[in-house]
């Protein structure tokens, strides 16, 4: 069987046929956008996999053997950063006693170094609720994001992986043309949602509201990360009794209970966003992400 095996395999070389060559990068993903957009940059030189899915809360995972095995064997790590995953990450990144990917090292990319955050607290204290130091870390709500992550992305990958450079730099420029063209056809549709109105559960949705023109008028939870109670709830309805809103979005992870109870009363959509792709059924890939964004926010406004 062994000459068997062996004679086959030197006709296919004879013949000028080869296996799949292995990808050339392993990237460990903390979420499930910054997989997809790694595999957009990278395809088939890079082995990507995702920590986490839509319907985890980013802020909270827990640090399972298997995300340890794979981070052990990772090149690179793409995770959001601002202390995004300050709970699970850095114990992850300890126990898999792998150096490339040690804080400080090349092997570490954070989409948020490459974007201007938004709600960088003037102090920290952690009486003001779950707050991150850097600024507000969601930078996945504004599509406009992935182009400099894209692009600073390309370069990582190029950096350490410099065969295959000229490959990456050629998959962002494609990504590039065809993303602007995407965020044309997405500001075009996003006309009605232009100065509206809302509340959201959590403050994870500032970038969401730049891109869009939206005016949040207050948030479901008194301080960020504390769930609201009945009497803040309360409070919540005084306020949208004064300033009426079109909806009242969250994010797929999150209990819909208080959004529910408030649009009730309020007489007011209460929206699930998908937050990141497999959030929704619809949220596929990073483009039915926006779509599926959109469409839910349009048909809240009907």
């Amino acid at each position: 069987m062994r000459r068997a095996i062996l004679a086959a395999a030197a006709a296919l070389l004879a013949l000028g046929v080869s296996t799949p060559a292995a990808a050339a990068l392993q990237v460990f993903a903390c979420e499930p956008e910054w997989a997809a957009l790694s595999t957009e940059i990278g395809g088939d030189k890079v082995s990507v996999y995702a920590a986490t899915t839509g319907v985890q809360d980013p802020h909270q995972i827990q640090a399972r053997p298997s995300l340890i095995s794979k981070a052990r064997t990772a090149d690179l790590t793409v995770c959001t950063g601002a202390e995004l995953e300050i709970g699970w990450l850095p114990m992850i990144v300890q126990q898999s006693a792998n150096k490339k990917i040690a804080a400080g090292g090349r092997g570490v990319f954070q989409p948020t170094d490459y974007v201007k955050l938004a709600e960088t607290p003037a102090s920290l204290d952690r009486s003001q609720g779950d707050i991150h130091a850097g600024g507000n870390p969601h930078i996945q709500s504004d599509p406009r994001n992935m182009l400099p992550v894209g692009k600073a992305l390309a370069d990582r990958f190029a950096e350490l992986d410099p065969a295959n450079a000229a490959t990456y730099h050629a998959r962002y420029a494609a990504f590039a043309t065809k993303w602007n063209a995407a965020l044309a056809k997405w500001q075009a549709e996003a006309a009605p949602l232009r100065g509206q109105q809302i509340a959201v559960q959590h403050r994870s949705w500032v970038y969401l509201e730049n891109w869009l023109g939206l005016h949040r008028v207050i948030a479901l939870e008194p301080k960020p990360g504390v769930p609201p109670s009945s009497g803040y709830l309360a409070q919540v309805l005084e306020v949208l009794k004064k300033q009426p809103v079109k909806m009242i979005i969250r994010a797929a992870y999150e209990d819909g209970r208080p959004s529910e109870f408030v649009g009730q009363r309020a007489g007011v959509p209460a929206v699930m966003l998908p937050y990141t792709i497999g959030g929704s059924d619809q949220a596929k890939d990073l483009y039915s992400l926006y779509d599926d964004t959109l469409n839910r926010m349009l048909k809240a406004l009907k």
